[in-house]
């Protein structure tokens, strides 16, 4: 069960920074206007856990045999059949709600700081 774990995280993990790769690229288009800039990028944050949100529900419908996880797990480590779609889908989902936690707590930080640069007037 740990290397399905540790699996879950590494995919979730890629694919959470390539997110992050994309939302830092708009706020860095957006850095002239700093207030704006942290908006966007708490607005994106927040889309990013909503998403997560959503595939942490799917996560327990889904196929086992058709996530990315079963395909990097090696062959002599795979569960038995019987066991395998609760496995993947129960680290599946935990591993997205703890990233979701995650970025929702990003995305209120860059809203605070959208907030600060309100009020200073930036």
């Amino acid at each position: 069960m740990e290397d399905i774990r540790r699996i879950a995280y590494e995919t979730v993990l890629r694919a959470c920074g390539f997110g992050s790769l994309a939302i830092f690229c708009v706020m860095i288009g957006m850095s002239f206007e700093p207030r704006l800039a942290f908006q966007a990028g708490g607005f994106l944050t927040l889309l990013m856990t909503v998403i997560l949100i959503l595939k942490a529900y799917e996560a327990r419908r889904k196929d086992h045999r058709h996530t990315e996880l079963w395909l990097y797990l090696p062959k002599e480590r795979r569960p038995a059949k019987v066991d395998a779609q609760w496995a993947v889908s129960t680290a599946m989902r935990e591993t997205y709600f703890q990233f979701a936690r995650w970025t929702a707590i990003i995305s209120i930080v860059m809203w605070i700081i959208a907030l600060f640069f309100s009020l200073i007037g930036l």
